[in-house]
């Protein structure tokens, strides 16, 4: 082979290789994002067949207000229905009361501590002095 014939090869090569890469490169993009969409979509339907029409509506007002949350109560529930737990669609109360237990499991305790030797610093005595 002639070294004009070896450079023209590898050139094909070179250019084939890059093609696939680029190629490659868009079709994993695109296959990620419609297994995101098939995992989303699977996501709602389960949703769909564990809420009835109300609790599903007050889900969704509660991700809009509080998006980590909703998601957090979406992955409990699709947990649930994974598991066997839900016996049949739930509906807005027992969401409700759902919600509830998650307050409470996630709520914090606010102390406030008060320092009266600090406080004491500060009497009213310095206004009487003047």
């Amino acid at each position: 082979m002639a070294d004009p014939e070896l450079e023209a090869i590898r050139q094909q090569r070179l250019a084939q290789l890059q093609s696939q890469y680029k190629g490659g490169d868009a079709s994993n993009k695109q296959a990620a994002e419609e297994k995101r969409q098939q995992v989303e979509e699977m996501r709602h339907s389960i949703l769909t067949q564990v809420l009835d029409q109300s609790a599903r509506a007050r889900l969704n007002t509660l991700a809009l207000g509080k998006p980590e949350k909703g998601k957090m109560v979406e992955e409990m529930l699709l947990n649930m229905a994974q598991r066997g737990q839900l016996p049949g669609k739930l509906g807005e109360k027992e969401l409700i009361g759902l919600l509830e237990s998650v307050n409470q499991q996630t709520q914090r305790t606010t102390t406030v501590k008060f320092d009266r030797r600090r406080a004491a610093l500060d009497s009213d005595d310095d206004i009487d002095d003047m």
